[in-house]
C-alpha cells in the first residue's frame, strides 16, 4: 500500500480537565515541529511571535501575532519560529465532544458545531476577533475547573458567532490524514523544509522514499493535490515573505536566497501565490508594522 499518511498523535488533558493547555513563553517547544495530526480540535494563539503557518496544503508566514483553529484530524506542522521578549504561544487541545456526545447536539451549540465543521479547513481569525479573544485565551491557565470551562464556551461561543476570520484551505485541498503509513509524507516534507533554498531534483526526492519518479509524483499529488514543484515554490515565497518582511535584502537577492535561479520566474511564481508582486509585499508590510 502507498503511504501517503502524516503521523497520528495521541494527546492526553491534563488530570481533571477535559481541555489541554499548553503555554510558550520564553523558549518555543520543538517537540511539535513535525507534520501530525490527531482527533482533538486545535486553537492556537500567538500573541507576538514570527513563524510558519503550515496547515493542510496551506503554508505562509506570520509577523507578529495569530489565532488559528485547526479542525480534527487535519494535518499541521509546529508553529512559532521565534517569540519576542514577552511573547507567547497558547495552545489548548479539546475533542468536539469535550463536554459529552449528548451536550454537543444540543440546540444551542448549533453554532459551535458549525464553526468545528468549518475548522476542517483550517480557520484563521483576523485582528478584530484577535484582540478580543486573545487575552481571554492568554488568561485560561488563570481558572480551574468549572470556571475554565465557562470561560472556553465563552471563547468558542465568540468565535462561532464572528464573520471575521478565513479559510486557509478553502479550495478544499488537504492531505489525507489517517493513522496509517505516516513515514513517506513526514520524511518529504521535512527534506523540502531543510532543502528548499537548493535546487531539488524530481529522481532526487524520489529515490529518498524508495519511489521511481512517475510513482512519487502520482503519490504526491494525490497526497497533497498539489504537484512537488508547487510545493517547493510555496516554501520558497514563504521564506521570501520573511526576507522581504525581516531583512534589507534586495529583492534580486531575496530571489536567489530563496532558492529561485531565475528572476522573472521567482517575480511570477510569487505574484500567483500571493497575489502581489515581490516589491509591492514588501512596501505594504513595511507600511502595515511600521
Amino acid at each position: 500500500m502507498i503511504n501517503k499518511k502524516p503521523t497520528l498523535k495521541k494527546l492526553s488533558p491534563s488530570f481533571g480537565s477535559s481541555l489541554l493547555i499548553k503555554q510558550h513563553t520564553e523558549k518555543v517547544d520543538k517537540n511539535e515541529a513535525y507534520w501530525h495530526f490527531h482527533p482533538e480540535l486545535e486553537l492556537i494563539y500567538v500573541n507576538k511571535g514570527q513563524g510558519k503557518t503550515h496547515i493542510g496544503s496551506h503554508l505562509s508566514y506570520f509577523n507578529n501575532s495569530q489565532l488559528i483553529l485547526i479542525g480534527s484530524n487535519l494535518p499541521h506542522n509546529g508553529f512559532t519560529d521565534r517569540l519576542t521578549a514577552n511573547g507567547s504561544e497558547t495552545t489548548i487541545q479539546f475533542k468536539a465532544d469535550f463536554l459529552g456526545k449528548d451536550f454537543i447536539d444540543i440546540p444551542e451549540m448549533v453554532n459551535v458545531v458549525s464553526l468545528f465543521e468549518r475548522a476542517k479547513k483550517g480557520i484563521r481569525f483576523q485582528i478584530e476577533t484577535k484582540a478580543v479573544i486573545g487575552p481571554k485565551i492568554d488568561k485560561l491557565l488563570e481558572y480551574q475547573g468549572l470556571e475554565r470551562l465557562i470561560k472556553f464556551l465563552e471563547i468558542l461561543n465568540y468565535l462561532a458567532s464572528t464573520d471575521d476570520y478565513k479559510l486557509l484551505n478553502a479550495d478544499g485541498l488537504a492531505v489525507e490524514a489517517e493513522a496509517q503509513d505516516s513515514a513517506k509524507i513526514g520524511t518529504i516534507f521535512k527534506y523540502v523544509n531543510k532543502n528548499f533554498q537548493s535546487h531539488i531534483a524530481l529522481d532526487e526526492i524520489a529515490d529518498l522514499v524508495s519511489m521511481t519518479v512517475p510513482a512519487f509524483c502520482r503519490y504526491f499529488k494525490k497526497s497533497t493535490g498539489k504537484t512537488f514543484t508547487q510545493v517547493v515554490n510555496e516554501y520558497r515565497v514563504v521564506h521570501a515573505t520573511k526576507l522581504l518582511t525581516e531583512s534589507d535584502l534586495s529583492v534580486t537577492d531575496v530571489c536567489y536566497e530563496c532558492g529561485f535561479n531565475n528572476f522573472s520566474h521567482f517575480n511570477k511564481t510569487f505574484n500567483d501565490i500571493t497575489g502581489k508582486s515581490a516589491s509591492s509585499y514588501r512596501k505594504e508590510t513595511k507600511m502595515l508594522i511600521s
